[in-house]
């Protein structure tokens, strides 16, 4: 019997850290806040139903969201336990208009922090996974000063760690710093994250889809011949595919990440610059999901690759095992060219 190597979340970052001779400890330590600041987080998320925090605050957000409770305690947790560990220069939340500043008490690093500290937020009060999304670049500006936004504003290739924690049935810490995707489950009884999805690598090819089919109507045509040729029967391309959407994208793309699938978010008719965000949620996903082998795209370019232009750029996704990612590129590659070689009618 295969001996199960113990590890903690701890133990692990500084075992990663090792590998790299220049390393300063920064990033690892950086890791580590963002861990504890999940246990406190998890903890609140878990006794939400026994009291005062869940429902809305009576504000909007600056997407003109309602904000509920349990998101601000997140977003107010992140801010507390990130600003004064003096590996930061600036962040950025996706429940915030501005960048959010180091105070000028605190050193002032060379990272930068960008979080959506309570994806899937809708979901809150039935009880539904939802988790926090975490991504970490190096700062482009002159080390010593305040950041910038051109600190946040980097594509996502420029990433140098991200990750997420999905508050579940149990709660998780999935990261990768560039080697590797690992995941971790906070053992309650005594406080640690513990190592129990070593080196995720996702299947090439999955039978799984995710996607809000209620939109369907205003879909590109590409997109729906897709999702029609996923429902048909055929052996040979191990068809039809089976449908799962649990509206909570760390909770969808988690369960895709471990059994193969594809998550879609896409542009239409009525959001033709898609609806979820870049920075927070599209570019921190895709950098976990291709170090475990998969692809992310906005259907015509690798996500990672797209220069982002404002904080709370919105961004179409498909995002999942290789060739099924592949396959909705193409479909919807084809039919764009089928549109423009249609004869246009005589005015």
């Amino acid at each position: 019997m295969e001996r199960v190597k113990f590890n903690t979340l701890a133990r692990h970052i500084y075992e990663e850290e090792r590998n790299y001779p220049e390393a300063t400890g920064e990033l690892s330590d950086l890791l580590h806040d963002l861990s504890l600041a999940a246990k406190v987080i998890s903890l609140e998320v878990n006794k939400a139903g026994l009291v005062d925090i869940l429902g809305f605050t009576g504000d909007e957000n600056v997407h003109g969201e309602r904000v509920k409770k349990l998101d601000m305690f997140a977003n107010d947790m992140m801010i507390k336990a990130m600003d004064h560990g003096g590996h930061l220069c600036v962040m950025a939340s996706e429940e915030e208009e501005d960048i959010i500043h180091i105070p000028p008490e605190f050193y002032i690093g060379k990272y930068v922090l960008l979080f959506d500290p309570l994806d899937g937020s809708s979901n809150i009060d039935a009880n539904v996974s939802i988790g926090t999304i975490f991504s970490i670049y190096k700062r482009i500006s002159p080390e010593g000063g305040p950041g910038t936004m051109e600190d946040c504003l980097q594509p996502g290739i420029k990433q140098v760690a991200a990750g997420y924690i999905i508050y579940g049935s149990s709660t998780i810490f999935v990261y990768t710093s560039g080697n590797g995707v690992h995941g971790f489950t906070l053992d309650p009884s005594f406080g640690e994250f513990i190592l129990s999805h070593p080196n995720i690598r996702t299947p090439q090819k999955g039978k799984i889809y995710s996607i809000n089919e209620g939109n369907y109507l205003y879909w590109h045509p590409g997109l729906k011949k897709y999702i029609k040729w996923l429902q048909d029967e055929e052996m040979a391309t191990e068809r039809p595919y089976s449908s799962r959407y649990i509206g909570s994208m760390v909770a969808d793309i988690h369960r895709n990440l471990l059994f193969g699938g594809i998550y879609m978010y896409p542009a239409d008719s009525r959001n033709p610059n898609g609806k979820l965000r870049m920075m927070y949620e599209c570019n921190p996903m895709a950098f976990i999901v291709e170090q475990a082998g998969g692809r992310a795209s906005n259907g015509k370019q690798r996500m990672l690759e797209v220069q982002p232009t404002s904080l709370h750029q919105r961004t179409p996704i498909f995002i999942g095992s290789e060739e099924d990612v592949l396959l909705v590129e193409k479909f919807m590659r084809e039919y764009d060219v089928i549109e423009v070689a249609s004869p246009q009618p005589l005015s």
